[in-house]
């Protein structure tokens, strides 16, 4: 990690196929920066892009020492590439930001300023979102599920782009989930925060890594990480079953006394096999679903793995 004690402001910057946005991310944070502090870093952590962005990230580190390098082994994703650069900020303040320059490196002034009203963490909320309709609408869908499963109420104009006090990154760095989100696990640590409005810019170049399937898959990781709704609501079902389950036992009890059947339900019979099936599967599922993640959880394995530093 960084020995230096006096940095002021880091900023973490997970990078995945952001070969052309590199220098143009690294100069407007800079010039942010430099209205605030000359006491700053800008840790950008690349993602084992395929493209050429390690190279551009060395050229920058060659640049300026401030800019700093982080090299990971392999693809871990985006929250796990912001989990490595945190563990290496220094700042007593550091922001989070996509690499995408849709999080406008100019706001860093304005949330700062904010933090210093009292706030441990300052989220940048925005206005109007410069994204896909399929983004913008399963990022809909994905808060409404989650605050639904776990009670929660989420605001889906804020994502990871934010200033976080020093003893909050140190809180976050302790937590060794295996399943995790920067935004999902701030929550937890409780600590004073609040948010202000800033523009939402369209994306510098190309398009958004994030497809349907990647988000589903992200939204339901999220949510059985979460939240033990889906368990609660599988023993509600069951319940639900049995009821129903004994109200008909009693119904063709009594039709097959006062002669309302005459003739065994082959077709009832084979249906209702079917559907039980496949709630047990379903069920069975569920719990396969929270066993896994506890598989996971206990392996112990590193949450990343760093190949190349620079500046560190």
């Amino acid at each position: 990690m960084a020995m230096s004690n006096s940095i002021k402001i880091s900023v973490v910057s997970p990078v995945y196929r952001g070969e052309k946005m590199v220098t143009e991310l690294v100069r407007r944070n800079v010039e942010a920066l430099s209205s605030i502090t000359e006491d700053y870093e800008i840790i950008l952590v690349n993602d084992a892009s395929p493209d050429e962005s390690w190279s551009e990230i060395v050229k920058e580190c060659a640049k300026n020492p401030k800019v700093k390098g982080l090299n990971l082994s392999r693809n871990f994703g985006q929250h796990y590439a912001i989990t490595a650069g945190l563990s290496y900020a220094n700042g007593d303040w550091i922001v989070v930001m996509d690499c995408d320059l849709q999080d406008r490196p100019e706001e860093i002034p304005n949330l700062y300023k904010k933090a210093q009203e009292g706030y441990d963490i300052v989220y940048a909320r925005r206005v109007a979102r410069h994204d896909g309709w399929l983004k913008r609408t399963s990022s809909k869908i994905h808060h409404a599920i989650f605050d639904w499963m776990s009670g929660a109420h989420t605001d889906k104009a804020i994502a990871n782009y934010g200033i976080y006090k020093k003893c909050v990154i140190e809180e976050f760095n302790k937590m060794p989930e295996q399943s995790r989100t920067f935004g999902t696990l701030l929550p937890h640590l409780g600590f004073k925060s609040t948010a202000i409005e800033v523009v939402h810019a369209e994306r510098a170049e190309g398009k958004s890594t994030y497809d349907f399937s990647k988000l589903a898959k992200m939204s339901l990781d999220i949510i059985i990480s979460n939240s033990n709704k889906p368990l609660r609501m599988a023993v509600g079902v069951g319940l639900g079953m049995s009821f129903i389950s004994f109200l008909l036992a009693a119904y063709n009890v009594v039709a097959r006394l006062v002669g309302i059947i005459q003739m065994e339900g082959f077709t009832t019979t084979v249906f209702s096999i079917w559907f039980v099936g496949g709630l047990l599967l379903l069920v069975m599922g569920i719990l396969g679903l929270y066993i896994g993640k506890i598989f996971d959880q206990v392996k112990g394995r590193q949450l990343f793995i760093v190949r190349d530093k620079i500046n560190l």
